[in-house]
């Protein structure tokens, strides 16, 4: 069973992501009816004696097969363009980061909060402790209420890098000079993982993203400490 889950998505921690497994399920759900039925016509294929050698044209068969992957385009379209816009929208954020990509660390600033602004590298083995998770562990994690609509702010002082966590559904590329912003809303506390997803040079696979989601009221305590730091 656990190898399948290598095959699988992340659990899903926002109602994004869990849009986005709903549409991998229903186009994967197409796929597995045309194949089925391609096999079947391909499998009858070879097994019958069903010859038509001076078939010329058939129109009704033609329409069939041009109607059919339309109409089958159309149900994989509409479900994607819906989570595009989806995935676009910022509503009504409560708090805003800015994440600025390094090589090969994140800078974050709490733009709400002006004199927040810290460095997350990447544990080095020598100095994890046995609760900490090889190469996806950070010194310092991004802090974030659940249940709040989170506004992330991403660019990148030198290369391109790309900002991932797979279990929120958020993939966005920090480019020099442009400031991409997505939003995310985090439904549950946990630690969530990622890395960056664009090849940034010799120590790209070193540069983790770790997200803390906690309750609002030790949101805001962790908020005092890091002002009065």
């Amino acid at each position: 069973m656990s190898t399948w889950k290598n095959f699988m998505l992340q659990d899903s921690a926002s109602p994004l992501m869990e849009q986005l497994s709903y549409f991998h399920d229903h186009a994967l759900m197409i796929l597995v009816v045309i194949t089925v039925l391609v096999g079947q016509l391909l499998f009858s294929l070879f097994f019958n004696k069903f010859l038509h050698r001076y078939l010329l044209e058939g129109q009704l068969i033609e329409i069939i097969w041009t109607i059919l992957p339309t109409i089958t385009l159309v149900f994989i379209a509409i479900p994607s363009l819906r989570l595009i816009y989806i995935l676009d929208e910022i509503n009504n954020p409560m708090i805003t980061i800015k994440t600025i990509g390094h090589q090969w660390y994140w800078s974050y600033e709490y733009s709400d909060f002006k004199t927040i602004e810290f460095d997350s590298y990447m544990i080095p083995i020598n100095e994890m402790n046995s609760f900490n998770f090889r190469l996806l562990d950070v010194d310092n994690r991004v802090m974030i209420p659940f249940e709040s609509n989170i506004r992330m702010l991403i660019t990148s002082a030198d290369v391109i890098h790309s900002w991932t966590i797979p279990s929120l559904g958020v993939k966005v590329d920090g480019t020099p000079g442009r400031l991409n912003q997505t939003s995310f809303f985090i439904n549950r506390s946990g630690l969530f993982f990622g890395q960056c997803s664009e090849i940034c040079g010799s120590n790209h696979s070193f540069m983790p993203i770790v997200i803390e989601s906690i309750s609002p009221n030790y949101f805001s305590k962790w908020i005092i400490k890091m002002i009065e730091l």
